[in-house]
């Protein structure tokens, strides 16, 4: 499973890519991918969920940055 951010700048959701490729949303157990949501805790949470039983997703327009909120970084 690999982690993402899709949709309209500054209107970011959490997904997730399957093993097949799919993309689904992960924003019911993920809200967001930054601070607490990347602690080793949400991520074990992530980890023990089947990716076939989150809805799948039409490609989107947009892949965000696949962290929100990084502190150490400024564009």
């Amino acid at each position: 499973m690999k982690l993402l951010r899709y949709g309209p700048a500054g209107q970011e959701k959490t997904g997730c890519l399957d093993h097949a490729g799919t993309l689904r949303d992960l924003s019911a157990h993920l809200p967001d991918l930054g601070g607490q949501g990347v602690s080793i805790e949400a991520l074990e949470i992530v980890k023990s969920i089947d990716p076939a039983s989150l809805p799948a997703v039409e490609p989107p327009d947009r892949i965000g940055a696949c962290l929100s909120h990084v502190p150490n970084f400024s564009a």
